[in-house]
């Protein structure tokens, strides 16, 4: 009997070293598989038999311990290490790793949850595992902000397109010099001395173009029904659009007063300086013909905004100038000299189609007192839709005290007519002046700083931040946020179960997965374009192979041991 249990023993030590030598063998062939867990053979001994019982002590006997044989080992356990394995740099955009605990969460014909961050983007933008389940995650609103709460596939739309978006704000900087000459002055220009035909009497605002004459070309009209004349000029060193006008059979001397005015984008609500210039067109007498009147054109105050109309400024289709104009002086005696501090900027803004809309921004120092200073700003685009064809969209004041910060921007905001475009009209943007000073410096210098809308664009790349959120970036330079990963964690994560392709699916003795963001309650972080490495540690694996094969070893003597002796009995007896 004890050489037959003597065989069953040893048996036992063959399957409990055989069941490790697999779990070894697993481990070794998992030695190179991203975000694996090694696992342990654990051994209990089998029941024991008791030849003997034990014995209590007594004044008259020392006692005795029981006496028992134990009938071999079988496998406790089977348990995992879920120790971080090590993180390599993989440089792939979808390939992500957890430092510290928890798992990825993912959805294939149940939710299951793994460590392997080997992922990839199928045909349908939605970022899978190597085995096809889809990694779960939180969506964004139209407000491209996390919905949290609700698991969904991750999806990242690698060449979607996002909308335009019209401009809001635009952040402008810079220093304007408080130490340059106040802008008292301003261009004047004057036409030649104009009559009406026949000379009968002095053209007013009302007198029709196709009335006008030159007073020195013996009351010949300088203009005819149907004349097409094309204004191209520049205001300081800017460029303007180019206006056309047509002479109709009703068209006025006002209308060409409010078409140059438009035109040379004259802001008439701005202040004319010490001298009380008054911005605009108007007409002044001839003082060399009673019966002559000039067509005095009054720009803005600054040395950035004078005017200058060549001969070919206003021309017609074929070359021919109508008018004159040359410096000159205003109704009160004032005298062209466009001087004082002013400095020009462009931003490029933005509709709701996303077409980019230039807009160029003018500050004049109109005036300093003892509390500080005081500048204007106008505001003008070529995107304003306009029937007189005026570009001016917004102009205020600004005011900066004794230590150069500013105090007070009034009107900082602009108003784009789109009417006609297709875009929401008008386009309203709110101008930032917070970082601009004005202390006396060598130069003024402005600039924008940013504005918020951009054009229509594609999604480009995308980064995944240690907290989950994955960030989209789009060709017209605009970051969205695309969604946020999921994180599981366990109360006892040894529990899990082991579906295979690194994928574990909760027990009863795990716990209930606690699903979360990364960083949250107790879940580790995200590394992006990183793997986890497997935990396997070969060095101890070798040395349990070794053991184990040694246990088999030894286990296999226990039974050829046994078998001899029972040869050799059953050879005695005969």
């Amino acid at each position: 009997m004890a050489l037959t249990s003597a065989l069953l023993t040893g048996l036992s030590g063959l399957d409990v070293n055989q069941t490790a030598l697999n779990v070894i063998g697993n481990n070794i062939a998992n030695a190179n598989t991203p975000g694996f867990k090694s696992s342990t053979a654990v051994f209990t001994p089998q029941f024991y038999v008791t030849d003997a019982g034990a014995s209590a002590p007594s004044a008259q006997f020392g006692g005795t311990n029981p006496s028992q044989r134990g009938l071999g080992a079988q496998v406790a356990s089977i348990q995992k290490n879920f120790s971080a394995g090590s993180i390599e740099t993989t440089g792939v955009d979808t390939d992500m790793a957890i430092n510290r605990d928890g798992f990825f969460v993912v959805q294939g014909g149940g939710q299951a949850y793994t460590r392997d961050g080997a992922f990839e983007l199928n045909s349908q933008n939605q970022l899978v595992t190597t085995g096809g389940q889809f990694v779960q995650g939180y969506g964004v609103d139209s407000s491209y902000k996390i919905i949290p709460g609700k698991l969904q596939d991750v999806v990242i739309p690698l060449g979607a397109a996002s909308t335009a978006q019209a401009t809001q704000n635009v952040n402008l900087s810079g220093n304007f010099n408080a130490g340059g000459p106040l802008a008292t002055g301003a261009s004047i220009l004057n036409s030649q001395s104009l009559t009406v035909v026949g000379g009968g009497s002095a053209p007013t605002a009302g007198t029709l173009l196709t009335d006008l004459a030159d007073t020195s070309a013996n009351g010949t009209s300088v203009f005819t029904v149907g004349q097409k004349l094309t204004l191209n000029t520049e205001v300081g060193s800017q460029d303007l659009t180019p206006q056309t006008f047509t002479v109709g059979a009703g068209s006025t001397l006002q209308d060409l007063q409010n078409f140059f005015q438009a035109g040379l984008q004259i802001d008439t609500q701005a202040p004319g300086g010490a001298n009380g210039l008054t911005p605009g067109t108007s007409l002044v007498a001839d003082p060399n013909n009673a019966k002559g009147v000039l067509l005095t054109i009054t720009g803005n105050t600054g040395s950035d905004n004078s005017l200058s109309l060549n001969a070919s400024s206003f021309v017609d289709t074929n070359g021919d100038a109508p008018l004159s104009f040359a410096a000159g002086a205003d109704a009160n005696g004032n005298t062209s000299n466009p001087v004082g501090e002013s400095i020009n900027t462009t931003a490029v803004v933005y509709d709701s189609l996303g077409n980019p809309l230039n807009v160029n921004l003018n500050v004049v120092y109109e005036s300093s007192n003892n509390s500080g200073t005081t500048w204007y700003y106008t505001a003008t685009s070529p995107g304003n839709v306009d029937p007189t064809g005026s570009e001016i969209v917004g102009q205020g004041t600004l005011t900066f005290g004794y230590n150069g910060q500013l105090t007070n921007a009034a009107n900082a905001a602009i108003n784009i007519n789109r009417t006609g475009s297709g875009a929401a009209s008008p386009l309203s943007i709110k101008l930032n002046f917070a970082s601009t000073t004005a202390l006396a410096s060598l130069n003024s210098n402005f600039a924008v700083n940013s504005q918020d809308g951009s054009p229509m664009g594609s999604l480009n790349t995308f980064s995944v931040g240690s907290d989950g959120t994955i960030t989209g970036t789009f060709t017209n330079g605009l970051t969205r946020t695309l969604g946020q990963l999921a994180i599981a964690t366990f109360n006892n994560p040894q529990g899990l179960d082991d579906q295979g392709s690194n994928l574990y699916a909760s027990s009863g003795n795990s716990g209930a997965p606690i699903i979360s963001t990364p960083l949250n309650l107790g879940a580790g972080s995200i590394q992006s374009g990183s793997l986890e490495l497997s935990n396997v540690d070969l060095s101890t694996e070798f040395t349990n192979l070794i053991i184990a094969s040694t246990g088999f070893s030894a286990a296999s003597k226990v039974i050829t041991t046994s078998d001899q002796l029972i040869t050799d009995l059953l050879n005695a007896n005969r």
